[in-house]
Parts: structure tokens; sequence; C-alpha cells
């Protein structure tokens, strides 16, 4: 009876091991580069993440927001009723498993180019 409980232990800290691994290989991006969430970010859509890794939305908080959306509201331009919106100007978000969209809702923003687009595997 010791020696399964032992072997048990070994398999759940083997498990353990390999999940702190995976999190400690988490990257952190900054979403724009130099200039940060502001102007078009064509250049940042399609781009490949790992899930976990986090996005740093940085800018002037008096002149953008962050606000995660559908590929409907993407694609529209326009958040729906609920959807969380980001307004310090210095915002983390990991990314979780599969596409992930964020836009501007500020007026003529997300429709000027302030929108993203990313997957995570």
């Amino acid at each position: 009876m010791g020696e399964g409980r032992s072997i048990s232990a070994i398999v759940v800290f083997f498990c353990m091991l390999v999940l702190y691994s995976e999190m400690a290989h988490a990257s952190t991006y900054v979403v724009g580069g130099k200039t940060g969430w502001s102007g078009d970010m064509s250049a940042w859509n399609g781009k490949v993440y790992k899930a976990g890794d986090t996005l740093l939305f940085y800018y002037d908080a008096t002149q953008h927001n962050v606000v995660v959306v559908d590929e409907g509201g993407y694609n529209s331009c326009s958040a729906s009723p609920g959807s969380k919106t980001y307004q310090t100007g210095h915002d983390y978000i990991q990314l979780p498993k599969g596409p992930s969209y964020f836009i501007s809702s500020l007026p003529g923003q997300c429709q000027g180019g302030l929108k993203l687009s990313v997957s995570a595997v």
C-alpha cells in the first residue's frame, strides 16, 4: 500500500513540474512595441503566441482604451454590452488558447486601425 502511494506522489510531482515549467516559459509582449497601443495595428495582426503568454497594452489612458471582443465585434468595430474594458493605460491580458480580439471603443479609433487579432496555441 505504501509503495502505491509513493508512485502516486511521484506522478503528481511530475505533473506539477510540467505545469510549472509551462508557466515559467510564458512571455510578455508589449503590443505596438515602442509606440504602444496607438495608431494602426495591422503589423501586429495575425501574430501567434503561446497560450498563457501575456500582452501588455501600454497607452495614454486619456486617449485610448482596450476592449476584449469576439470576431464579430472585431470586424464591425463594436463592443457588445458587458465586454471587458481596460482603461488604465498599462493593461496586462493573458492569452487563452485560440483566437483573441481587441479594439479601442473610442469613436473612430477602431475604424482607423486600432484593433488587434491574435491567436494562441
